[in-house]
């Protein structure tokens, strides 16, 4: 053998020529889940009608793409939920909803929270911690904007009357109900029924309690609330979606303290209050429909008294808790 012979033994072997393909994999037999949890990178699906749970990662081919709880998706590979098998998110289904914040109002990148939910909660403790209205007139704006239905929930009832904090959003039509430690739950219950609903609320206000309850077994953990702060741990540290008993869905997020309204607009808010908007139609080009807007045709359908003062001032409250001032922190 000659030199060249043995030295051409170790070279490497030539890159292939062959042009890669652009067509995708069809996946016809993927099945079809949607994610009810994420943890370091896997993601916990529900499969079909029965209670198969599959874990899956997310991919390469979806590259930057986000995969979030509530995301109906496509998996690849084994399916079976067995012990130790690892399916692929390989396609992400078309979102109906997707609730999102930004983590400051100066922050134009948005966090999407959760996909395909039609019922946001928002979990308020009328005492231990105080209710703070701006933080829940930025979960109203939230849910507004996605397409969501909102839904009071008052918690600890049996510790403070209710109604001055109802008496707020009466204007706007906001349905609420209200709880107590260790009371009926019926009234809540039937507003969840047959519903994909998102529970949001600042740390301490008993979230965590109302799913124990509603979800018999699922054990997540409660806080207590700081005598001298006022304010709750927290004790949720990521999104999961549960079945409810008597039917529909519900997600218990981690508390909230801050949440970001950056990607609202006001004609996107708007768009929730048909009556409001109606009247918007006359405002004049680029009109904010704020307090201090000179022309805005609201006053005018107040003034002539074809809409609720109270209702337009109770919008308006909404809008202005979009800046950074009326922004509620921890």
């Amino acid at each position: 053998m000659s030199r060249y012979d043995e030295e051409a033994k170790y070279d490497r072997p030539k890159r292939r020529t062959r042009p890669r393909t652009k067509d995708r994999p069809a996946y016809d037999d993927a099945v079809t889940g949607f994610v009810i949890t994420r943890d370091r990178g896997r993601y916990t699906c529900w499969v079909g009608e029965g209670d198969r749970v599959v874990t899956a990662m997310k991919a390469r081919q979806l590259g930057r793409k986000g995969v979030i709880v509530g995301d109906r998706v496509k998996l690849d590979g084994d399916a079976s939920g067995a012990e130790g098998t690892l399916a692929r998110i390989v396609d992400v289904l078309p979102r109906e909803t997707l609730l999102r914040r930004s983590a400051d109002d100066d922050d134009p990148i948005e966090r999407p929270l959760v996909a395909n939910a039609d019922q946001l909660v928002i979990v308020v403790a009328v005492a231990n911690p105080e209710p703070r209205t701006r933080l829940i007139d930025r979960f109203l704006v939230a849910a507004y904007d996605a397409g969501m239905r909102p839904l009071l929930c008052l918690t600890k009832t049996d510790l403070a009357d209710p109604d001055p904090l109802l008496s707020i959003y009466r204007p706007l039509g906001v349905e609420s109900v209200a709880t107590r430690r260790d009371g009926d739950l019926g009234e809540l219950m039937e507003q969840l029924r047959d519903r994909t609903s998102v529970l949001v609320g600042h740390s301490g206000v008993g979230k965590s309690t109302l799913v124990n309850a509603l979800v018999p077994g699922t054990n997540r953990a409660i806080g207590v609330v700081n005598d001298n702060t006022g304010r709750g741990r927290h004790t949720s540290v990521s999104a999961l979606l549960l079945r409810l008993p008597q039917g529909g869905w519900i997600v218990d997020t981690p508390g909230i303290r801050s949440f970001g309204l950056a990607h609202v607009q006001p004609d996107q808010l708007i768009n929730a209050f048909g009556d409001l908007a109606e009247e918007a139609r006359n405002c004049p080009r680029g009109c904010t429909h704020s307090e201090s807007e000179p022309n805005c045709a609201l006053d005018e359908a107040v003034a002539e008294g074809r809409v609720d003062a109270e209702r337009v001032a109770s919008f308006r409250r909404l809008l202005a808790s979009r800046e950074g001032r009326d922004m509620e922190t921890a």
